[in-house]
């Protein structure tokens, strides 16, 4: 958030209109063209650059202002300051027609930089970006005079080759190779001088350089890295600096011959097992530019590996010392990707700082390029790399799942390499616990990340665990945070809970022996299929208070999204005993949800319409799940808990519970369907005058006369029975009691669906076929409404009846 002030001053730029913009412009235009480069003219500057760039609408500036811009930008004498904000303007204006510089003619180094990120926001023109690129180095090929700096340059250089590494030949990347080389390995051990501020007690000792320190403070005895410490800092050492931080997307884009813009067709001599022994041995002044960054590039690395084995002083220092590290390792895998000479050495060292490192949580990012390297090479080296992949699973999300920045960058490392993972790492899949907690602690930030993940650990051995899982996600991350708060309780206060007492609190609950097992087992950090989910409900309960916590409700938020790709991948590999059970969870794990209204809603509302499919792939499941099935649409608390569930229940058993799905089905076992949900509809349609009548959706008693009426006709002795009843909706639904509570439309559309059902039902032949049509005759349907399937053909005979029996067939 911004201060006050600086939204004022915000809001002032986003409001000025036009002509207010021109006038101002006009004032900058005078003193442009007299030549006041002074105050008053970087105070308009830099009001103006506020005002183009405080709002994402372009503002129009007049051409010829535009042109004077330029011709400010590249006068000779031109001040600094006046430089920085012409080329800022620009740039905010960019893409621009108006803007014509060139930088072909530039010698100086500063000019080029600010001239080129100009040319450079002019969009990705091939044109301007081999232009510039030619340029930057030429300019880095010559010697710059003593007052400029090849600093300016590496920046553009790292853009460009980000935009176009086909920009530079062979022989400019030779070039700069080789500069790399000398500015990585060769800058200066001494500190930089400090600039004289004058006065006549300056004192000339005091300006006298000093040597370049560690971070534990100890004098550097090798040659400077980004890690070596000093006060001032000479041009060379800021070149190192630079250098080491475009030196992945160096390698990356011309380092490997396999890769290069401009590689051919040769083998890598080094690449081979000789090289493996000669590389060492030979001078590294006689390998071409490429190869010798690669060895100078080694050695930094190296280099940093050691020096963040010193005990740094300051905290800063400690941080950059990790995220060298990080860097280092990146950059030795790169290394060792392209010239397997590197590997051998590289794995000894990697060995050695993975157990250095590996206890100590504050490296824990260091962990994941490290894994990278051993994923990659441990073919090559032939060596296990099992218990650093243990390690990484089992013990780092568990720990450290409330570190955002480790979150994003574990699942991405997950996401990287899942097609290694699943078909090398079986652990992979059983450590799925662990890579839930840090959703479940950093949604919905990661939810991108991990849709990408969900389908590799999914399998049959894993989908039902993960489906408890996914439910269980809310609940989840209140464990976490009770978990968390636990670890930062001071030991006096858990010495004072009585083990003997209910506890009072989630805080209590979770040292407390009677919950101490259920907290284990929701937070676990592997796979445990024989476990039951059951054992569960308690915590439900007791974590319920925590239903407010944003954390909570935007990890439920998440849930309904990851369900629906859960069921999208399932159905691809589920067979039919699958199938069964995950229909028997469902239902079961429908009314045990995590007490958050809105969540229990948008579940159940994924949950409905994945049944639904769940049928249609399966459709057998109505018989061989019918006691289970017969017990859920008979309880009459479905409808009011979870009514689009029970709505899909009762006509997944209307349209599949038949002959032509599956020949088990028996007459007998329709007739106890029917006799089931006809005691539903009878129980949610009577009239009770002496007591509250409770609101049932019409499409709830749609569906159930539609799914009666279709196993009467499967089953004609029920046709009588079941045209009596429809012939009673009319007194249902003309009640004074059902008006108070239904609408009229609600009312027109059950007494319009009795009727048609009921006229259906006269022709017992035409009716099997319209609620039980061929296969043929199934596809397309047309429903009336959702989940209800009922073809066109069922208004078609009711039309006909209606006009009489003479224009009935037959």
């Amino acid at each position: 958030m911004f201060t006050p002030g600086t939204e004022s001053f915000l809001r002032q730029a986003r409001e000025i209109q036009d002509e207010e913009l021109r006038k101002f412009s006009s004032r900058i235009t005078s003193l442009l063209q007299n030549h006041d480069l002074g105050i008053e003219t970087i105070d308009c500057l830099q009001r103006l650059f506020l005002i183009v760039s405080a709002t994402k609408y372009d503002r129009k500036l007049d051409s010829k202002f535009v042109e004077l811009l330029q011709t400010a930008l590249c006068l000779p004498k031109c001040p600094e300051q006046v430089q920085a904000l012409c080329a800022a303007i620009l740039r905010e204006m960019s893409p621009s027609n108006y803007i014509v510089l060139s930088c072909d003619e530039i010698q100086d180094a500063k000019l080029l930089s600010l001239v080129s990120s100009i040319l450079l926001a002019q969009g990705n023109k091939k044109a301007e970006v081999l232009a510039v690129g030619q340029r930057v180095v030429k300019v880095l090929e010559g010697r710059l005079p003593e007052s400029q700096s090849s600093r300016h340059l590496l920046p553009l250089l790292s853009k460009i080759i980000s935009l176009s590494p086909a920009s530079l030949t062979e022989d400019q990347t030779n070039l700069v190779n080789k500069r790399m080389v000398d500015w990585l390995r060769y800058a200066s051990v001494q500190q930089g001088i400090a600039q004289p501020s004058g006065g006549f007690f300056s004192n000339p000792r005091a300006r006298q350089p000093g040597p370049i320190t560690e971070v534990d403070g100890a004098v550097a005895t090798d040659f400077f890295t980004v890690l070596s410490i000093g006060q001032y800092y000479t041009e060379d050492q800021w070149l190192n600096m630079q250098a080491f931080s475009m030196l992945r997307k160096w390698l990356l884009c011309y380092g490997d011959g396999a890769n290069s813009p401009h590689s051919d067709d040769r083998s890598e001599v080094d690449g081979s097992v000789m090289s493996m022994v000669s590389a060492t041995s030979t001078s590294s002044r006689l390998l071409p530019p490429k190869e010798r960054l690669r060895e100078k590039a080694f050695e930094y690395c190296q280099r940093l590996i050691e020096q963040s084995n010193r005990r740094a002083l300051k905290k800063p220092d400690g941080d950059l010392q990790k995220a060298c590290l990080i860097e280092a390792v990146t950059i030795m895998d790169i290394i060792c990707r392209q010239d397997a000479s590197y590997v051998y050495r590289t794995l000894s060292c990697l060995k050695i700082l993975h157990g250095r490192i590996s206890g100590d949580h504050s490296y824990a990012r260091a962990l994941l390029p490290i894994a990278q390297f051993f994923l990659n090479h441990s073919e090559t080296a032939a060596v296990d790399s099992e218990a650093i992949y243990r390690h990484l699973f089992t013990r780092i999300p568990a720990q450290l799942f409330h570190s955002p920045m480790l979150a994003f960058e574990f699942i991405q490392f997950c996401r990287d390499n899942v097609r290694f993972f699943t078909e090398n790492l079986s652990l992979f899949r059983q450590s799925f616990p662990n890579l839930f907690k840090l959703l479940a602690w950093n949604s919905p930030a990661l939810i991108s990340e991990f849709r990408d993940l969900l389908p590799a650990l999914l399998g049959a051995d894993t989908a039902i665990e993960i489906f408890h899982f996914l439910l269980d996600l809310p609940c989840l991350t209140a464990a976490l945070d009770v978990q968390l708060r636990s670890a930062s309780t001071p030991i006096s206060e858990r010495a004072a809970w009585d083990p003997a007492a209910k506890p009072a609190s989630c805080l209590e609950a979770f040292r407390h022996p009677l919950y101490r097992s259920t907290f284990q087992y929701l937070l676990r950090t592997e796979s445990a299929p024989r476990d039951s989910p059951e054992r569960l409900a308690p915590l439900r309960q007791l974590l319920g208070s925590m239903a407010s916590c944003p954390r909570v409700v935007q990890c439920a938020d998440t849930v309904p999204v990851l369900l629906q790709l859960y069921f999208g991948v399932v159905k691809e590999f589920a067979d039919g005993p699958l199938i069964n059970q995950l229909v028997l969870v469902l239902l079961e794990r429908s009314e045990q949800l995590y007490e958050l209204p809105a969540f229990k809603a948008d579940v159940h509302r994924v949950l409905s319409s994945q049944l639904v499919l769940l049928c249609k792939l399966h459709p057998s499941l109505i018989v061989e799940l019918s006691k289970e099935l017969l017990e859920f649409s008979g309880t009459v608390s479905n409808i009011r808990n979870k009514e689009g569930i029970f709505t899909s229940v009762v006509w997944a058993i209307g349209e599949y519970m038949s002959v032509s799905y599956d020949k088990r089905c028996t007459v007998e076992q329709i007739n106890k369907f029917f006799e089931a949900l006809e005691a539903m509809l009878f129980e949610i349609t009577q009239l009770r005058p002496s007591a509250s009548i409770p609101k049932y959706s019409p499409r709830v008693i749609t569906v159930l006369m539609t799914t009666l009426t279709k196993l009467a006709s499967r089953s004609q002795d029920l046709i009588p029975r079941m045209s009596l009843f429809l012939s009673k909706m009319r007194a249902f639904v003309q009640s004074p009691a059902m008006a108070s509570v239904y609408s009229e439309e609600d009312s027109e559309e059950i007494l319009t669906r009795a009727t048609e059902l009921m006229n259906l039902l006269k022709m017992p032949s035409v009716a099997q076929f319209v609620l039980t049509p061929p296969a043929e005759v199934a596809s397309p349907r047309f429903h009336r409404d959702t989940n209800v399937s009922l073809p066109l053909a069922m208004k078609t005979a009711s039309r006909l009846l209606e006009r009489g029996t003479g224009f009935v067939p037959g």
